[in-house]
């Protein structure tokens, strides 16, 4: 279990520096902001996705001696089932952390498409690192409001 609160800790300030470096975008100079945002959060998500695998396909020396990961993708109570390990629940927040990144580097991305002021983009950033989808769907709202595309020309 302290393995795992390790990893735990490292991937959690290892994705922080993702976010930090999407919520001060504006700081840097303009054309280090896009290569910098690309390489810094790729590496970030690199790190965590490896840390993922790991916990997933390597990890199961990490397991309470003779406890077997049972459950399943098809049922509600197969994922409970699945996630009653600590193991497992690690490999889920660590999931959260590389995808949720990855929508705040969309949000930011898509936004300079459509030339959306990056200070209006924080409570997007935000509300993603916190709760996801949410963070998202407020993007969406904005851009709408902005521009009047909701999801019909560019998403990507």
């Amino acid at each position: 279990m302290k393995a795992l609160s390790h990893i735990f800790k490292l991937t959690s300030y290892t994705a922080l520096i993702g976010w930090l470096v999407l919520f001060a975008l504006p700081l840097w100079p303009s054309d280090l902001a896009v290569s910098g945002l690309q390489a810094v959060v790729a590496i970030v998500v690199a790190l965590l996705s490896v840390a993922y695998v790991y916990l997933v396909f390597l990890g199961k020396k990490h397991d309470e001696v003779g406890h077997k990961v049972r459950g399943s993708f098809w049922s509600l109570k197969g994922i409970v089932n699945l996630f009653k390990t600590p193991r497992v629940v690690l490999a889920g927040w660590v999931h959260y952390l590389a995808f949720d990144l990855m929508v705040g580097v969309f949000i930011v991305s898509n936004a300079a498409h459509y030339n959306i002021a990056h200070w209006m983009l924080l409570p997007c950033l935000f509300l993603t690192l916190m709760f996801g989808p949410a963070g998202l769907l407020l993007y969406f709202v904005l851009r709408f409001f902005i521009t009047g595309d909701f999801l019909t020309a560019s998403v990507f």
